[in-house]
């Protein structure tokens, strides 16, 4: 069913040492979604995801994942879940197809070669299976850990920045290959720094200090944020960016090419402290529709002041 709920959990927590890394997680993603997790590095959202996945014992909570309890089947959880780390994890020095059979055999999969030619059709590398991994390009490598993710079947994906220093090319074929495998039931996780994917995700999570900030489809977190923006282009716009940063009223200043986009929280405050700058010749200002980045500068802006044993660390 599509709107099966396959990931339900509630109160997970991890600590590293001293360090609380998720505080209280609660989560519900149906089979075939693409949930996208977003927040800036050591947030908490690796340790987050493989929680999620059983690849990881919580302190405490709980939860299901798959039909199976996080905490005691584990096991059973792996066995359905395909892991793909930001880091080209496979044998350089073996070619395309022996990367797979190798990854088909540590699995004890049946039918390895009928598997591995599967995988190469699906994901494009059939004319490339002859090639040394290590000859690959950031793009073509992507491919080839994803096929060798799918070779076992999985129902769930983890993918963690899997597009991190990929052109944006390979980019958007990569996140085509994931709508198309969500649309056969497959349910993805994905972290992510760029705002574009995190667009074609179909729910997101912003987590921050290990909160869950913000959750539900990327119109939903905009809207639940109350922002308001303004656009401005002209003359002089980089000496304009600090008188406007030094308003009380103004959330964020950013430029945006030719552009500086102002937003705040307070619609009629903000009009009133735009007022002056706005009847200065030369430049045009415009109302705008905040967007996924200016939301997120916020949730990261009002937490600032958190204290320092909040803060998260990456998982070891």
């Amino acid at each position: 069913m599509a709107d099966e709920i396959v990931i339900d959990v509630r109160g997970l927590n991890k600590s590293f040492g001293d360090h609380h890394v998720v505080r209280d997680l609660a989560l519900s993603v149906r089979r075939g979604e693409i949930f996208g997790f977003l927040g800036p590095n050591g947030s908490g959202k690796t340790t987050s995801i493989r929680m999620l996945c059983g690849l990881l014992t919580p302190d405490s909570g709980e939860g299901t994942c798959l039909g199976f309890d996080i905490r005691r089947e584990s096991k059973a959880i792996k066995r359905h879940v395909g892991y793909m780390t930001q880091r080209f994890s496979l044998w350089e020095d073996l070619t395309i197809r022996e990367n797979l059979r190798f990854v088909a055999r540590m699995y004890s999969l049946d039918n390895v070669e009928s598997r591995v030619t599967g995988a190469l059709e699906r994901l494009g590398l059939t004319d490339r299976a002859k090639q040394l991994a290590g000859q690959l390009s950031g793009g073509w490598k992507q491919r080839l850990a994803l096929a060798a993710c799918l070779l076992h079947e999985p129902q769930l994906l983890l993918l963690d920045e899997p597009t991190a220093g990929v052109d944006p090319k390979a980019r958007r074929d990569f996140w085509d290959q994931l709508h198309e495998l969500a649309g056969h039931g497959i349910t993805v996780l994905v972290s992510t720094h760029y705002m574009d994917e995190a667009e074609r995700c179909h729910k997101l999570g912003y987590i921050l200090f290990g909160r869950l900030l913000a959750q539900g489809t990327a119109d939903e977190i905009v809207a639940s944020q109350s922002l308001v923006a303004w656009s401005v282009e002209g003359p002089g716009l980089a000496a304009l960016a600090p008188r406007l940063r030094a308003l009380p009223a103004v959330d964020q200043v950013a430029a945006f090419g030719s552009e500086l986009h102002v937003t705040g929280t307070d619609a009629a405050t903000l009009d009133a402290a735009l007022a002056p700058f706005k009847s200065e010749p030369g430049r045009t200002w415009q109302r705008i529709e905040p967007g996924l980045e200016d939301v997120f500068i916020h949730l990261m802006q009002s937490r600032a002041a958190q204290p320092a044993e909040d803060a998260a660390v990456p998982a070891p």
